[in-house]
């Protein structure tokens, strides 16, 4: 016997918790061949043993059937690289929890029934590049047969979830609602309707570029609803009214009366449906899973706009 410390099966299964009946089996399958045997024929392992049958059980545990095992020890050749290997395998352990806690969190947020837990289970194993895809379907769908301004469509569809190799918890869970999301019929008829207004707009003539001047109108108008907001005030303050007045005056078209009602109740419509807080939480996840800056919810001050326009 050399002078490398070697260790009975006994002391395997002390040092690794890993029930003697179960190393002998492993033994006698090839997966882990000892070191040397004693006079009296007992099998001695070495510390390479003792990494190769930690890598073992990892492999084990991830489901991996006895030739797979083999085959992916056939791959190592010193404890290094076991212990490479065993970081690979653990890394792939973690990640499937991981992904199995993040289901679990959405099942019992939403008390969720059987065939729901099965779809979320199968989002939550996508790949990238299926998660890419379904959102290229979805904005494919979304503008199938209309003539909408290609360029802007294809900068909304061009931001894609893609989640780090790494994900946390936050992400994932971002994920799975983001995907369920863009299936859901309601969000995909609310989303249709917004692009056939737009390819309506666009047949009409009218602009379907948001410019500059429209922008900063609307942090305006937002900075003053918030500021309303946060004093207390009622969409039929005056500062309300006087914010609708605004609103209305900026968008009116050449034929239309800023201070008509009717006017400012369909310009409330116009403003609630591109102000969905649906459209506004797509966007929300997707900065979620990225890992953009976080986007603020405006529904307060849409709802606040809204408001003092239909007053």
């Amino acid at each position: 016997m050399g002078a490398t410390a070697v260790f009975t099966i006994g002391e395997l299964s002390r040092r690794t918790g890993l029930p003697v009946k179960t190393i002998r089996f492993y033994s006698d399958e090839g997966l882990l061949p000892p070191t040397e045997r004693t006079d009296a024929g007992y099998r001695l392992y070495d510390a390479h043993a003792l990494a190769r049958l930690e890598l073992v059980r990892t492999l084990r545990e991830l489901g991996l059937g006895l030739a797979d095992v083999a085959r992916a020890l056939e791959r190592e050749s010193s404890v290094r690289d076991l212990a490479v290997r065993h970081v690979e395998a653990l890394d792939e352990q973690i990640r499937r929890l991981r992904l199995r806690r993040a289901v679990l969190r959405a099942v019992a947020k939403r008390d969720s029934e059987l065939e729901e837990v099965k779809l979320m289970n199968r989002l939550a194993q996508m790949s990238d590049e299926e998660r890419k895809r379904l959102v290229d379907e979805f904005w494919a769908e979304m503008t199938e047969g209309l003539a909408v301004d290609p360029e802007f469509y294809e900068r909304m569809g061009s931001a894609k979830p893609e989640l780090p190799d790494d994900p946390s918890p936050e992400q994932l869970e971002a994920w799975l609602e983001f995907a369920e999301l863009v299936q859901d019929p309601e969000f995909r008829r609310l989303i249709r309707g917004m692009s056939e207004r737009h390819a309506a707009d666009r047949d009409a003539g009218a602009s379907t570029e948001v410019t500059q001047a429209q922008r900063d109108n609307w942090f305006a108008w937002s900075a003053d609803a918030r500021a309303a907001l946060d004093a207390g005030l009622g969409a039929d303050s005056p500062e309300g009214r006087t914010l609708a007045t605004t609103i209305a005056v900026a968008s009116a078209g050449p034929d239309d009366d800023p201070a008509d009602p009717a006017f400012r109740r369909a310009l409330a419509d116009k403003f609630a449906s591109g102000g969905d807080p649906r459209a506004e939480r797509y966007w929300q996840l997707l900065a979620i899973i990225n890992g953009w800056p976080p986007i603020p919810s405006a529904q307060p001050e849409v709802g606040f706009m809204l408001a003092t326009l239909r007053s």
